[in-house]
Protein backbone atom coordinates (compact mmCIF):
# COMPACT_ATOMS: atom_id res chain seq x y z
CA UNK A 1 0.00 0.00 0.00
CA UNK A 2 1.51 3.77 -0.90
CA UNK A 3 1.58 6.28 1.84
CA UNK A 4 2.13 9.42 2.29
CA UNK A 5 3.86 11.31 5.18
CA UNK A 6 3.60 14.80 6.79
CA UNK A 7 4.94 15.91 9.70
CA UNK A 8 4.34 12.33 11.29
CA UNK A 9 0.96 11.92 9.94
CA UNK A 10 -0.02 8.93 7.15
CA UNK A 11 -2.29 9.53 5.02
CA UNK A 12 -3.13 5.86 2.77
CA UNK A 13 -3.41 5.60 -0.62
CA UNK A 14 -7.50 4.48 -0.39
CA UNK A 15 -7.88 7.69 1.96
CA UNK A 16 -6.27 9.41 -0.52
CA UNK A 17 -8.48 8.27 -3.26
CA UNK A 18 -11.40 9.09 -1.20
CA UNK A 19 -10.65 12.55 -0.83
CA UNK A 20 -10.03 13.29 -4.63
CA UNK A 21 -13.11 11.83 -5.29
CA UNK A 22 -14.97 14.23 -2.63
CA UNK A 23 -12.96 17.20 -4.04
CA UNK A 24 -13.71 16.08 -8.04
CA UNK A 25 -17.38 17.99 -7.41
CA UNK A 26 -15.91 20.92 -5.71
CA UNK A 27 -14.51 24.22 -6.47
CA UNK A 28 -10.60 23.98 -8.18
CA UNK A 29 -8.06 24.04 -5.19
CA UNK A 30 -10.38 23.29 -2.61
CA UNK A 31 -9.02 21.16 0.32
CA UNK A 32 -10.51 18.74 2.48
CA UNK A 33 -9.56 20.23 6.14
CA UNK A 34 -9.06 17.57 9.09
CA UNK A 35 -9.02 19.44 12.65
CA UNK A 36 -9.29 18.23 15.96
CA UNK A 37 -11.98 20.41 18.20
CA UNK A 38 -13.09 20.71 21.59
CA UNK A 39 -16.11 18.40 22.52
CA UNK A 40 -17.52 14.93 21.56
CA UNK A 41 -17.97 12.46 24.17
CA UNK A 42 -14.21 11.64 24.77
CA UNK A 43 -12.80 15.47 24.93
CA UNK A 44 -12.07 15.93 21.08
CA UNK A 45 -13.50 15.53 18.51
CA UNK A 46 -12.31 15.20 14.37
CA UNK A 47 -14.20 17.77 12.01
CA UNK A 48 -14.02 17.56 8.45
CA UNK A 49 -14.82 20.47 6.58
CA UNK A 50 -14.35 21.23 2.73
CA UNK A 51 -12.86 24.50 2.61
CA UNK A 52 -11.68 26.87 -0.60
CA UNK A 53 -8.05 26.75 0.04
CA UNK A 54 -5.60 25.99 2.47
CA UNK A 55 -4.21 28.64 5.14
CA UNK A 56 -0.85 29.77 6.11
CA UNK A 57 0.70 27.50 8.22
CA UNK A 58 -1.13 24.12 7.49
CA UNK A 59 0.39 20.94 6.87
CA UNK A 60 -0.64 19.68 3.52
CA UNK A 61 -0.90 15.86 2.38
CA UNK A 62 -1.95 14.63 -0.70
CA UNK A 63 -1.51 15.68 -4.88
CA UNK A 64 -2.96 17.88 -7.13
CA UNK A 65 -6.15 15.41 -6.83
CA UNK A 66 -6.24 14.75 -3.19
CA UNK A 67 -5.66 17.75 -1.15
CA UNK A 68 -5.70 17.05 2.74
CA UNK A 69 -4.75 20.12 4.81
CA UNK A 70 -4.06 19.66 8.72
CA UNK A 71 -3.30 22.87 10.89
CA UNK A 72 -0.23 22.81 13.50
CA UNK A 73 -2.96 23.50 16.49
CA UNK A 74 -4.50 20.03 15.04
CA UNK A 75 -1.10 18.50 14.09
CA UNK A 76 -0.39 18.12 17.52
CA UNK A 77 -3.15 15.75 18.60
CA UNK A 78 -2.37 13.64 15.77
CA UNK A 79 1.10 13.40 15.14
CA UNK A 80 2.02 9.76 14.62
CA UNK A 81 -1.92 9.41 13.55
CA UNK A 82 -2.92 7.32 10.53
CA UNK A 83 -5.71 8.75 8.24
CA UNK A 84 -7.49 5.75 6.50
CA UNK A 85 -10.92 5.45 4.54
CA UNK A 86 -12.98 2.33 5.33
CA UNK A 87 -16.38 1.01 3.62
CA UNK A 88 -17.16 -2.04 5.63
CA UNK A 89 -20.82 -3.67 6.93
CA UNK A 90 -20.98 -0.63 9.08
CA UNK A 91 -20.64 2.31 6.24
CA UNK A 92 -17.76 4.22 5.00
CA UNK A 93 -16.07 6.79 6.71
CA UNK A 94 -12.47 8.35 7.26
CA UNK A 95 -10.67 6.58 9.90
CA UNK A 96 -7.89 8.17 12.35
CA UNK A 97 -5.98 5.72 14.05
CA UNK A 98 -4.22 8.39 16.71
CA UNK A 99 -1.32 7.06 18.90
CA UNK A 100 -1.77 10.00 21.42
CA UNK A 101 -5.68 8.75 22.16
CA UNK A 102 -6.19 7.12 25.64
CA UNK A 103 -9.68 6.14 24.73
CA UNK A 104 -12.17 7.08 21.96
CA UNK A 105 -15.97 6.71 21.42
CA UNK A 106 -17.83 3.63 19.62
CA UNK A 107 -18.44 6.28 16.58
CA UNK A 108 -14.88 6.87 15.59
CA UNK A 109 -14.96 10.15 15.28
CA UNK A 110 -14.05 11.48 19.32
CA UNK A 111 -11.05 10.75 21.41
CA UNK A 112 -9.21 11.72 24.57
CA UNK A 113 -5.82 12.17 25.37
Amino acid sequence: MTELVAEQVVATERALKRVAEVLRDEAPGSFLRISVNGGGCSGFQYSFDIVPAAEEGDIILGDSESRLALDPISLDYIKGAQIDFVDDLMGSSFRIENPNATASCGCGTSFAI
